[in-house]
C-alpha cells in the first residue's frame, strides 16, 4: 500500500499524507441495494444531551451494510470489487455468490478481484463431508483453523457475528486450543478464551498503511465529523477537574470531565462476567 505526499504549497500540506487509493480501490460507487443513510446524532442522546464529546458536522456519507456473520454457508462467492468505506478504516469487498446474491465483507490484505471465497458450516465440517481450505477470505469456526494463522472478524459468541479485529491492518493469532476454547492473542496483546464454535475469517485486515496517515490540518478532522478538543487544563474548575489554578497548573491526576481516570487508570469493572475469559490482560 502506498502513501501519497503532496508538495508543501501551504503549511498544512507539508506533513499531510493520504492513502493512494488508486493502487487498491477498483470501484468508486457503492452497490445501491447494500447502502442506507444513517441519521447523524452529533454525539447527542434522545434527550438532546451530549454523551460523546467533540462530534458534529462532517461530510454526508452512506452506510454500507457489511456481512459480519458470514452465514451464507457452503456457497462459493467471487470478489467483484474492492471499495472504500467511509464508516471504517478497512476496505470492503463486494462478493457475488454463485446463487446471485451479493454482500459486502471486510476486505483481507492481499485479496484480489476474481478470487473465490467460501464460508464453511460447522455441521458439514463436523460430519467430515467437506475438507476446509485455509485460504485468505474464507470463514470457518475456530475449531478448524490451525494455530499461528492470522485471523480477523472474530465472533465472541457463536452466531452473533464478528465483533473483534475489524480495524485496518489488525490480525489475531490462535495460540492453542484446550477443551471447548481457543486461546486467541488479540492485537492489543490480550490473550482471551473464545469458544471453538465461534467463527473467524482467515487473513489480516486490509489497509495496513492506515496507521501511517498524517491528518495534517484541523479542517480534515472536521470533514470526518470530529470537532475541536479543548484541554481540561485550559478550562475553569466548574468545567473540568483539571481546570483553574494560577499560571500553568499541571492539573493534578489526569482524568476526564466526569472524573474517570485517563492515562492508564483502570476503568474495567472487576466483577464483569467476561473477565473469566481473559487469560492475560493487555499491556
Amino acid at each position: 500500500m502506498a502513501i501519497k505526499k503532496s508538495k508543501p504549497y501551504t503549511p498544512s500540506r507539508r506533513f499531510m499524507t493520504v492513502i493512494d487509493y488508486s493502487k487498491y480501490i477498483t470501484k468508486e460507487e457503492p452497490e445501491k441495494k447494500l447502502t442506507i443513510r444513517l441519521k447523524k446524532t452529533a454525539g447527542r442522546n434522545n434527550l438532546g444531551r451530549i454523551t460523546a464529546r467533540h462530534r458534529g458536522g462532517g461530510n454526508k456519507i452512506l452506510y454500507r451494510i457489511v456481512d459480519f456473520k458470514r452465514d451464507k454457508f457452503d456457497v462459493f462467492g467471487t470478489i467483484e470489487s474492492i471499495e472504500y468505506d467511509p464508516y471504517r478504516t478497512a476496505f470492503i469487498s463486494l462478493v457475488k455468490y454463485d446463487d446471485g446474491e451479493k454482500s459486502y465483507i471486510i476486505a483481507p490484505e492481499g485479496i484480489k478481484v476474481g478470487d473465490r471465497i467460501i464460508s464453511y458450516s460447522l455441521e458439514k465440517l463436523d460430519s467430515g463431508s467437506i475438507e476446509p481450505e485455509i485460504k485468505i477470505g474464507n470463514s470457518l469456526p475456530l475449531k478448524y483453523i490451525p494455530e499461528g494463522i492470522p485471523i480477523h472478524n472474530i465472533e465472541l459468541f457463536p452466531g452473533r457475528g464478528g465483533q473483534l479485529v475489524r480495524s485496518a491492518g489488525t490480525q489475531a493469532l490462535i495460540l492453542s486450543k484446550e477443551g471447548n476454547y481457543a486461546f486467541v492473542q488479540l492485537p492489543s496483546g490480550e490473550v482471551r478464551k473464545i469458544n471453538l464454535k465461534c467463527r473467524a475469517t482467515i487473513g489480516q485486515v486490509s489497509n495496513v498503511d492506515w496507521e501511517n496517515v498524517v491528518i495534517g490540518k484541523a479542517g480534515r478532522s472536521r470533514w470526518m465529523g470530529i470537532r475541536p478538543h479543548v484541554r481540561g487544563m485550559a478550562m475553569n474548575p466548574v468545567d473540568h477537574p483539571q481546570g483553574g489554578g494560577e499560571g500553568r497548573g499541571k492539573g493534578r491526576i489526569p482524568r476526564g470531565p466526569t472524573g474517570v481516570l485517563s492515562k492508564g487508570g483502570k476503568t474495567r469493572n472487576p466483577r464483569k462476567t467476561s473477565s473469566k475469559f481473559i487469560v492475560k490482560r493487555r499491556k
